[in-house]
């Protein structure tokens, strides 16, 4: 069963996503609504894991190993400046898509073993996720026309 693989790369991917938002709200600091609003979603993330552990307790281990490429690169290292910033949340936004079109995925097959534990979890974690992509697409769309026409 490749449910398990999946619940275990969202299980990562939300690490990776919850470190990467913790970078750029670090490294944004002089960005309030990017600062606390990227640490909110480090927090969700953290939360998501957190969610998912039990389900993933139940039902153990993935009978095969994953994929070989079934990972998703972090941010290490927040850029500086209003392009270094636009350019985090396109990465960020990225991330979060990843994660997103896995929740929806795994909501598909928790509906077939109608699997009420993991709905439960998927959930409030795919709502939040929906939540984190619509405030990265604002933010973008706000930062674009003076990041992308004005020279600094």
């Amino acid at each position: 069963m490749h449910l398990v693989t999946y619940l275990g790369f969202q299980h990562t991917g939300e690490a990776t996503l919850g470190s990467s938002f913790t970078v750029v709200s670090e490294g944004h600091t002089g960005d309030a609504d990017v600062h606390w609003a990227t640490a909110r979603f480090a927090r969700q993330c953290a939360a998501h894991r957190e969610a998912l552990a039990p389900v993933l307790d139940r039902l153990g281990a993935a009978d095969e190993p994953a994929p070989e490429r079934l990972h998703a690169q972090g941010l290490t290292t927040a850029r500086t400046g209003p392009a270094g910033l636009l350019r985090d949340l396109l990465d960020l936004y990225q991330l979060v898509n990843l994660v997103d079109i896995t929740w929806h995925l795994v909501t598909q097959a928790g509906s077939a073993l109608r699997d009420h534990e993991l709905l439960e979890a998927v959930d409030t974690c795919s709502t939040e996720t929906t939540a984190q992509l619509d405030w990265l697409r604002m933010r973008m769309k706000t930062a674009a026309p003076q990041t992308l026409l004005v020279a600094t």
